[in-house]
């Protein structure tokens, strides 16, 4: 008898505490000073806790099991001094809400994503984060607010009397500096201008050739390499590694002094470039940001814009007057990994004419039947798998042997903290602005609610048609087959960390069973490798994604020799 007294009371007990706890109130009060901004700001206002010192929390949060804790709301004309209130109710990842958050002491810190009004061509008027040269990083985005992080304790009884003063602002980033290899250029883009309502711009870093000055008859081919925004030129260094850099591990590839063999390697390109065998190229990286994104993934779309023509029409001919390349179709070669992959391939199926070879490594889905584990066609929720009786999450990231690391929910939640519509400026909310609809209020439409998954099939058809790479091809082979003969090549490891390999899987399906005509490129896998395997299957990744240019060069020179036009120049470039 006393001992189910015990229980009973044990019991009421953890009930009294577990209604106390779903009934507490937490209040946070953000604002910001007039030393921060004299003038009212629109953005998204967001909240972080973290219980890590070892960096300020703006610089913790991710979707891996290792993230801190922040909370997001929008604010339109939020002025300096005004409070806004972070309560219980305020959607937060990975705790749904304030009143989640278990006791304990942590750093908070506040931040403000600055919005800019855009008046587009379409008649719509957007507010959207305009990148500042940082490539789209909302927590390090010149012009942002944020606060100094500061200790708080919270109980059972939930936050209260917190109050936080966004007084600093992040500041400019200072343009790269032309050296003598490397040049940088910048021009005002009439096209997406227009699209945008105010002036937009492009750019690119351009590493010239050895002897470009010695040898004025000269002109190059050119290879683009497609990324996410770089801020110079990289992997190119004209010194051998520094005798007094610290070494420093790289968690990511499990590599000790990973930055020495960085520089190791950025050295080994120098003096590559400098042999006299050594074909003679233009290589350009292009910053093509967006107020959606760190690029515009280089291709038309209803609420980006005309990117993929500004790139190809606009930057790239003025690259080519300005450092004397070919100009000409055949001598231009597109290629990269991830993001870069998915551009080199969709540029050169949109563009098949204006560019002589794609290598596209680990590209982002090419085929949206396998849109990394979902089929956006035929499955109803892109979070769940479909079961009667059973809720089981659908994963996104894995490492080499399956183990999980976090799933499309979690992801797509900690996008939605970070920004309404589409404007996170990650990963899957990039991916609806390049190919989704623009809705009736000037934002991109969603593929899917982004709070439950439910997957519009309306959204996914005009995804099928308009950006589904796989479909684009078998649709008009018939009429892109004989332009892009020799032109495809494709490279995944097949336990890509996001699934990756299943939609090459599909696409190679499509090209090795066309005949009419065949597409003669090539479609490799690397055994056991993950993101972002780029066709050597000789060394690790971590060599090998610090060798895109110069491991595609014997293919570019195979290709010029079967395709050059008989009047080609394939000479004057050829010097020793």
């Amino acid at each position: 008898m006393k001992i189910r007294k015990y229980f009973l009371l044990s019991f009421l007990l953890v009930l009294s505490s577990c209604t106390k706890k779903e009934e507490a109130t937490s209040r946070i009060s953000v604002s910001f000073s007039n030393e921060a901004s004299e003038k009212a700001l629109d953005g998204r206002l967001l909240l972080m806790l973290s219980t890590n010192d070892e960096k300020e929390p703006r610089f913790q949060i991710n979707g891996a099991l290792n993230t801190q804790l922040i909370f997001g709301v929008d604010v339109e004309n939020m002025n300096p001094t005004e409070e806004f209130v972070f309560d219980d109710t305020v959607f937060g990842f990975p705790y749904a809400s304030l009143n989640k958050v278990p006791p304990g002491e942590y750093n908070v810190q506040a931040l403000l994503h600055t919005y800019e009004t855009f008046n587009l061509a379409t008649g719509h008027t957007v507010k959207l984060p305009m990148d500042n040269g940082e490539g789209q990083k909302w927590n390090r985005s010149p012009g942002n607010l944020y606060s100094e992080p500061f200790k708080i304790k919270i109980d059972e009884n939930g936050i209260k009397n917190v109050n936080v003063v966004m007084d600093k602002v992040i500041p400019p980033i200072e343009e790269a500096k032309d050296t003598e290899w490397i040049k940088h250029i910048k021009i005002k883009s009439e096209k997406l201008s227009e699209f945008w309502g105010k002036d937009m711009y492009l750019g690119a870093h351009v590493l010239l050739p050895k002897g470009f000055d010695a040898h004025p008859e000269a002109k190059y081919p050119l290879m683009i390499f497609h990324g996410h925004f770089p801020s110079d030129f990289g992997g190119f260094r004209t010194t051998p590694p520094d005798p007094n850099t610290k070494p420093e591990y790289s968690a990511r590839f499990n590599v000790e002094s990973y930055n020495i063999v960085q520089q190791q390697e950025a050295y080994d390109f120098y003096q590559r470039w400098n042999e006299p065998d050594f074909p003679r190229f233009l290589i350009i990286e292009i910053q093509h940001p967006t107020p959606y994104y760190d690029d515009s993934y280089a291709v038309n779309s209803a609420s980006q814009g005309p990117y993929g023509d500004a790139i190809t029409h606009e930057l790239i001919p003025y690259i080519e007057k300005e450092f004397r390349g070919m100009g000409e179709g055949w001598s231009r070669f597109l290629y990269g990994g991830s993001t870069g992959g998915w551009e080199a391939l969709a540029v050169q199926v949109k563009y098949p004419e204006e560019y002589n070879g794609c290598f596209a490594a680990c590209p982002d889905p090419i085929d949206f039947r396998a849109y990394c584990l979902t089929n956006i066609y035929e499955d109803t929720n892109a979070y769940y798998y479909e079961s009667e009786h059973k809720q089981l999450e659908v994963p996104a990231h894995r490492d080499y042997l399956g183990q999980i690391q976090t799933t499309t929910k979690e992801y797509n939640h900690l996008e939605l903290v970070l920004g309404t519509k589409s404007r996170s400026g990650q990963q899957w909310d990039i991916w609806e602005a390049t190919y989704s609809p623009q809705g009736k209020d000037g934002y991109p439409e969603r593929i899917w609610d982004k709070m439950t998954g439910e997957i519009n099939p309306k959204v996914a058809d005009y995804w099928r048609e308009n950006f589904d790479l796989r479909h684009i091809l078998e649709r008009d082979w018939d009429k892109l087959g004989e332009n892009l003969k020799g032109k495809i090549h494709i490279y995944c490891g097949d336990m890509d960390n996001y699934y990756l390999n299943n939609a090459v899987y599909l696409m190679e399906d499509f090209l090795e069973n066309t005949t009419d005509p065949h597409y003669d490129g090539e479609v490799l896998y690397g055994d056991r490798a993950e993101h972002c395997w780029n066709g050597d299957p000789e060394l690790p990744n971590h060599i090998t994604r610090m060798r895109y240019n110069t491991m595609y060069v014997p293919k570019i020179m195979k290709r010029i020799a079967e395709s050059a036009p008989k009047d080609a120049d394939l000479t004057s470039w050829r010097y020793k």
